[in-house]
């Protein structure tokens, strides 16, 4: 029995640690560097922790009070040392001591960062989206492709537990049968506050759809099954930071938008976004030849989060409707649960020294995907996924990329 609901509370404070069993705890077997110490870095500093295979070896940010949040969430775990703090990114990953990099940086930051860790022998965790454009997403992939270490991508929508149940409906039991369109939805609060409020700014985030929607953009390539050849899309800054500037610059984010894609095998592809809501909520709705599959996550702000998933069947199988959960000390780890189960794939990866999906390639393609979007509502025009990719003489580098254009 997994003893991690055992660990915690006054009620077993009595025992030596010698007759702690269900409540025992393990000495980590290998030890993360942190890069980037803001809200992201730390959900996973915390996640690091309850998985508990992996100490909390260094942290690095230009920030001092994210250092200082870091250092706190390091304390707060009993019988740790303090982590060290690292004077510059070149330190960071020279450290001989730790295992792997954690990189939660700014989205803009991502590929220098990448440049840097990849000259040294550790797998690295890079947070999504991979890069800001798709020419820089190319490079991330050439430069993990060429890394001595595993690399994992940040997409951990696909650990949520109503995605990672949709996952074996459609492609374990095949409950809708042949995929003919797929989607999503996501209805949200505003972009929260970050330092330096760089994500209020195309210039830093590449835009909201490849900011925000890759993991959306990610989860509906999954699904078709099929490459993306052309999308559709309409949108803009409807309310959210339209008096907001800092550093004297315009926020100009889009906070709406309606997403249309195309897939070579014939699939279609839809996703809505609304970011002025108070609450979040997503939906996948999956249609095939043989059935319907509909999952939701919501909770208004200040209330619990509530999953439903169903699938109709009609008269080929068996409709069913249910609840998919993760146990709520793991829920309230971050994003419901999916961090926590990401970690645990990535020391897995580290334990058999491969890399697992997510790939570099589908993290590309989520990126293609949003830049397209993003560029169909500048140009007010449909986009060809072929006239955003890099031009390149090496097919090679495409192919890094899972390229089936």
């Amino acid at each position: 029995m997994d003893s991690r609901v055992f660990r915690g509370g006054r009620g077993f404070a009595y025992l030596e640690e010698q007759d702690r069993f269900l409540g025992g705890t393990q000495a980590p077997e290998m030890s993360f560097g942190f890069i980037g110490c803001g809200m992201m870095g730390q959900e996973h500093m915390r996640n690091a922790q309850l998985v508990g295979r992996a100490s909390l070896g260094g942290v690095y940010d230009p920030a001092p009070k994210s250092v200082d949040c870091a250092l706190e969430i390091a304390a707060r775990a009993k019988g740790t040392t303090k982590p060290r703090v690292y004077a510059s990114l070149e330190e960071a990953c020279a450290d001989p001591s730790t295992d792997a990099l954690i990189v939660a940086t700014p989205n803009f930051t991502h590929l220098d960062v990448m440049r840097v860790a990849t000259r040294y022998n550790k797998a690295i965790f890079l947070e999504k989206p991979i890069a800001t454009t798709v020419s820089d997403a190319l490079e991330v992939c050439r430069l993990a492709a060429n890394h001595t270490q595993p690399v994992r991508v940040g997409l951990q929508y696909r650990y949520k537990a109503v995605y990672a149940e949709a996952m074996e409906e459609v492609f374990g039991r095949q409950s809708v049968g042949r995929v003919c369109s797929v989607n999503m939805l996501e209805h949200r609060f505003p972009f929260l506050d970050k330092v330096g409020q760089w994500n209020k700014f195309n210039a830093y985030t590449g835009g909201t759809l490849i900011e925000k929607c890759c993991h959306y953009f990610d989860l509906m390539n999954l699904f078709a099954g099929g490459a993306p050849e052309q999308v559709f899309a309409s949108g803009s800054q409807a309310v959210n930071f339209r008096n907001f500037a800092y550093d004297n610059q315009q926020a100009d984010g889009l906070d709406q938008a309606q997403v249309v894609v195309n897939y070579d095998n014939g699939v279609i592809g839809g996703f809505s976004l609304s970011m002025f809501v108070p609450g979040a909520r997503e939906e996948l709705v999956v249609c095939g030849d043989a059935g319907r599959l509909h999952t939701v996550e919501q909770a208004q702000l200040g209330s619990e989060n509530q999953n439903h998933l169903e699938v109709w069947a009609g008269e080929s199988g068996r409709s069913r409707s249910s609840a998919p959960t993760y146990p709520s000390y793991i829920a309230k780890a971050g994003h419901h649960g999916a961090t926590f189960y990401e970690h645990l794939a990535f020391v897995e990866d580290l334990v058999s020294g491969k890399a697992t999906g997510p790939s570099l390639a589908d993290a590309f393609w989520s990126v293609v995907v949003g830049a397209a979007a993003q560029t169909s509502i500048d140009k007010r025009t449909a986009i060809d996924i072929a006239d955003v990719l890099p031009v390149t003489d090496d097919i090679q580098d495409l192919m890094l990329c899972g390229a089936g254009l």
